[in-house]
C-alpha cells in the first residue's frame, strides 16, 4: 500500500499535499510522504478543497457524500476519508501519477 494511503476502521484516510492555481488538476506524484495533487481552483472562498472532492468523486467514482475533508481545511496539506465499497487497491490505481 502507498505511504499516503491508509486503511482505518472507519474507512480509507488519504494523505495530500494539494497546490491550487494550476492550469488543470491532476495527480502531480510524491511530495513529503503524500500524494500531490495540483488543483485548477484557487484557495479563495473554500473553491480549491470543493473542487477536491468533486475531482476525487468523479476519478474515484465514489458518491462525493462518501467523502470527507478531515483536516487541513486552510493548510496545503489535507487529510481525506472515504468510505463505501472502494479498496485500498483501486484508489491506489485511480490515483497514480
Amino acid at each position: 500500500m502507498p505511504i499516503w494511503l491508509k486503511q482505518t476502521p472507519a474507512g480509507i484516510v488519504l494523505n495530500l499535499h494539494c497546490q491550487s492555481g494550476a492550469k488543470l488538476t491532476k495527480v502531480v506524484g510524491l511530495h513529503d510522504g503524500c500524494l500531490k495533487i495540483s488543483l485548477q481552483a484557487q484557495t479563495l472562498e473554500n473553491r480549491a478543497n470543493e473542487m477536491l472532492l468533486s475531482w476525487l468523486s468523479k476519478r474515484l467514482r465514489v458518491p462525493q457524500k462518501q467523502i470527507q475533508l478531515l483536516s487541513g481545511q486552510n493548510s496545503r496539506v489535507k487529510r481525506v476519508e472515504i468510505w463505501g465499497s472502494i479498496t485500498p487497491e483501486q484508489i491506489a490505481e485511480a490515483l497514480s501519477p
